[in-house]
């Protein structure tokens, strides 16, 4: 009996510690995105399936990313930022929260698409646009905006909403771009003018907008034309997107790794898979622009060479985030 209680213990030692080791070797990888909850799902499952590894996320707005990262600075809980406009990522960097990496992929990143030492890259681009509900215009015998100014219409009196600068990539991007048209002064007397007239509510999700358009919540939002085209027109909703014929700001999605993280090497991992023909061919479902060359761009997608964009600075917009959202906040008091 003593035999047997012997070899039973035995087996159940064994048991345990081959399954300790199965989870020991699990692999996971902690990371923050600033895609929308259900578009990161969509691109993370699939570097799960490819590879293995076990992705525990948390979605947050660009700008929120950025909060945490620096909070966490002294101990940092996630290994890559994914996503976002590269403007936060810039901001990051010059504050020493990320780990310069340059990506292994098979093509040349042009200098546009990544920071001088690698602390970030960008692999996906898109415009700031408008986007409309066309049963407003029906309704009030009006054509879609095609200037900034035309946001300030008497029939868009608090009809209009858009992001908080300071909590989305999207936001901000508005924001830098009205300041490298007009100057800091007459970006916030414009947008002073605009918040009073004009604006219905603020979002914490740059995309937001673009659900409140196509319901008839609200008339007009402002939103990058991926997302617009994605989440507005692909859905079916009633809209139209336009841009500002005066030109627009756009943006490169960024991504980073953060100093410190705890998974250094699973986050370059990931980081070399943003940049494949797989990851990059994904972006069609959600009408980004892919960076990869190789990569197919979703068809009605509108590129960059199609928009009168201005000449933006994205290191200046970076860099300047904290003078140039503070500023905002202290002239419009939200």
């Amino acid at each position: 009996m003593r035999k047997f209680l012997l070899i039973v213990f035995t087996i159940i030692l064994v048991f345990f510690c081959l399954n300790g080791n199965v989870l020991a070797q699990k692999k996971v990888l902690h990371i923050y995105t600033a895609f929308d909850t259900e578009e990161a799902k969509y691109y993370i499952d699939s570097f799960e399936e490819e590879t293995g590894i076990d992705v525990q996320w948390v979605r947050l707005s660009s700008g929120e990313v950025l909060a945490r990262i620096e909070a966490e600075a002294s101990n940092p809980q996630a290994s890559v930022w994914h996503a976002g406009s590269n403007t936060s990522h810039i901001n990051a960097a010059s504050k020493g929260l990320l780990e310069p990496y340059k990506p292994n992929t098979d093509f040349e990143l042009p200098e546009l698409f990544h920071a001088d030492d690698w602390a970030w890259t960008g692999f996906y681009t898109g415009a700031i646009g408008f986007v409309t509900n066309t049963n407003f215009l029906a309704e009030n015998d009006m054509e879609a905006p095609t200037s900034w100014d035309d946001l300030l219409h008497p029939k868009l009196k608090q009809n209009v909403a858009l992001a908080y600068p300071y909590t989305s990539g999207t936001a901000y991007t508005t924001f830098a771009t009205l300041v490298q048209m007009w100057g800091l002064e007459e970006a916030l007397d414009w947008w002073e003018e605009f918040d009073r007239h004009s604006i219905f509510q603020y979002t914490q999700s740059g995309t937001a907008c673009i659900g409140m358009v196509g319901l008839g919540e609200i008339a007009v939002g402002i939103a990058f034309s991926h997302d617009i085209l994605a989440k507005g027109i692909n859905a079916g909703y009633p809209v139209v997107m336009t841009f500002p014929e005066e030109g627009t700001g756009y943006e490169v999605g960024g991504l980073s790794l953060i100093k410190g993280g705890p998974e250094p090497e699973l986050g370059k991992q990931f980081i070399d898979w943003c940049f494949t023909v797989k990851a990059q061919d994904l972006f069609q479902k959600y009408s980004r622009l892919p960076v990869n060359p190789k990569a197919t761009v979703a068809e009605g997608s509108v590129t960059l060479d199609q928009v009168n964009l201005i000449d933006y600075d994205h290191i200046l917009a970076g860099e300047s985030k904290d003078e140039w959202v503070a500023a905002w906040r202290d002239r419009i008091g939200k």
